[in-house]
């Protein structure tokens, strides 16, 4: 096979070893020179080492001039639901709604021009556009003139809100009532339409599931594969895998290769002792059968729970009440609760993932991971927004991954925070700085479909603190917490693959490793990232996506 030679390019170099951070003030360092033979990056270096120059003269060598443009390392997105993401690229998006009239106008809009769906699906609510009052189904009803089910997922995927046709579809009536979740009720107790957190997890997941075909499936996985790949991704850890996206996901396999390199964490719903450490056991027989050695670009390779929910929803477990109504929300899961699951996932050789949002949650999850993880078993906490300095400091000493995704500090989204929390609290919001500066390795994701999947987006706001959303914004949650772009760019790409072992492999361009790529048109300038765009995806050596293709 023909090898290609890549020149007259800013080649970056990261630098450092996999799992130690760049720091704040790291100047990036670059060769202009990268040799592919066949699936492997074969020498990064200089256009007159000895490899390249032997590269060029011979006649088989295809040689790509970069112009100029920026090569990186195939983004890795660190926490990702892969086939929620294909299907929430059909769902109506109500991201740009200000308020319940614009939500309830768009939905009679879609309703006319989508006369023949079996139901109008939609994502993207915020509680605070519909100014923290208590929707219900009546909200939503009589708004499509065939009375067919209206769902609506909240941007962070933790609550629902549905019309009465959903309610009957969905023998919602019938639900009862969940450990660590809620069904909204009426003082009669009739089920309003609108469910959070494991009630959520528990009962309107599987539904959607249900009533996809595997052939929707298949194709939501298929489309959210090309959506990754046109802004630069190669690889991605899934986190919140489940049987239904699993065989999609194989049957989709058995057909061709799959051009993204995944890991993924088997989801843990709420339930009896004996019903969450079963589901352990599901995880561990599949990681028997799809690990690094068997299935290296697909594998099961931990655990993760939902340890609280979301600020915005008032569910996220914190030590001192909600500013606004005086409401103490505890953490989802005990920690008499998580520390069998924790015990029994590790002695299986499983990796574990917890989402910890608010401050409670996170001290729980830090202390369960710190007592019953062996050394070395890079466990990770997700998300983690809301940290105390003490926390800060533990997970680096516990070695335990950061994984953030700092599209979730867009100020563009956190209105409401100052009123939930009081602004004392808020000072603490997304310390990523702590956590990098204290020794915690980095991994960033992007928590898609919840948030914007782009990478470079990603790290804009990881780097300024600014709005990605809203660009015009001024306003910069904490900027002592900002990462340095260097930093933010291998946590991007070789912290996610460091998390989940896969660093020997990916991440970094680097003789010996897969030649996973993404051409940029960019300068090494943090403000600057809104305007760079990346022009090609290349995987295994070969190119998956072009924009001139487009």
């Amino acid at each position: 096979m023909a090898q290609t030679l890549f020149v007259n390019g800013k080649i970056f170099l990261s630098g450092v070893q996999p799992g130690i951070n760049a720091g704040l003030h790291r100047p990036p360092t670059f060769a202009d020179a990268m040799l592919i033979d066949g699936q492997d990056i074969a020498h990064v270096g200089s256009s007159s080492d000895p490899e390249t120059v032997g590269a060029r003269a011979r006649p088989d060598t295809l040689v790509h001039d970069l112009g100029g443009k920026t090569v990186l390392p195939g983004f890795v997105d660190g926490h990702v639901h892969l086939m929620l993401l294909g299907q929430s690229l059909n769902k109506l998006d109500l991201g740009p709604c200000k308020s319940l009239t614009d939500i309830q106008a768009a939905i009679r809009t879609v309703a006319v021009t989508d006369p023949n769906a079996p139901r109008i699906l939609c994502r993207g609510w915020m509680h605070s556009m519909t100014e923290g009052r208590k929707v219900t189904a009546a909200d939503l009803d009589g708004l499509d003139p065939k009375d067919r089910p209206i769902l609506i997922d909240t941007k962070d995927l933790h609550s629902a809100w549905f019309n009465t046709s959903a309610i009957k579809e969905l023998g919602a009536d019938l639900w009862e009532d969940v450990k660590g979740g809620t069904i909204e009720r009426d003082a009669g107790g009739k089920v309003t339409g609108v469910v959070h957190e494991a009630a959520n997890i528990t009962y309107v997941w599987p539904y959607l599931a249900r009533v996809a075909s595997m052939a929707e499936r298949m194709a939501a996985i298929t489309a959210a594969v090309e959506a990754y790949h046109q802004v630069g991704y190669t690889g991605l850890v899934d986190m919140a895998m489940d049987q239904g996206a699993w065989d999609a996901l194989q049957t989709l396999r058995a057909q061709g290769t799959i051009p993204l390199r995944i890991a993924a964490y088997w989801l843990i719903k709420p339930g009896t002792d004996e019903e969450t450490l079963a589901q352990v056991e599901r995880a561990v027989e599949l990681a028997g059968e799809y690990n690094t050695k068997t299935s290296p670009d697909c594998r099961i390779v931990g655990i993760k729970v939902i340890c609280d929910g979301i600020i915005d929803a008032c569910t996220a477990g914190l030590s001192e009440p909600y500013a606004h109504n005086g409401h103490v929300e505890n953490p989802l899961w005990t920690r008499e609760q998580l520390e069998p699951i924790v015990k029994r996932a590790d002695e299986a050789g499983l990796q574990v993932a917890l989402h910890a949002i608010g401050d409670e949650t996170i001290k729980t999850v830090v202390d369960v991971l710190s007592a019953h993880v062996k050394p070395g078993g890079r466990p990770r906490v997700e998300h983690i927004e809301l940290a105390s300095e003490v926390d800060a400091v533990r997970l680096g000493q516990a070695g335990i991954t950061a994984s953030i995704q700092p599209v979730h500090a867009d100020p563009a989204i956190l209105r409401a925070w100052p009123k939930l929390l009081g602004q004392h609290r808020c000072q603490r919001a997304f310390a990523y700085r702590e956590f990098a500066d204290n020794g915690a390795p980095l991994a960033l994701g992007s928590d898609s479909p919840t948030a914007p999947h782009a990478p470079l987006g990603n790290i804009y706001v990881g780097t300024t603190r600014r709005s990605y959303r809203e660009p015009e914004l001024e306003t910069a949650v904490n900027p002592h917490f900002a990462l340095g772009l260097c930093e933010a760019v291998a946590a991007a790409s070789e912290g996610s693959a460091y998390s989940c072992f896969d660093e020997k492999r990916i991440g970094r361009l680097e003789k010996g490793l897969k030649a996973d790529f993404v051409l940029v048109d960019m300068e090494w300038e943090k403000e600057k990232l809104m305007q760079a765009k990346v022009t090609e995806t290349w995987f295994d050596g070969a190119r998956v996506w072009s924009a001139k293709e487009e």
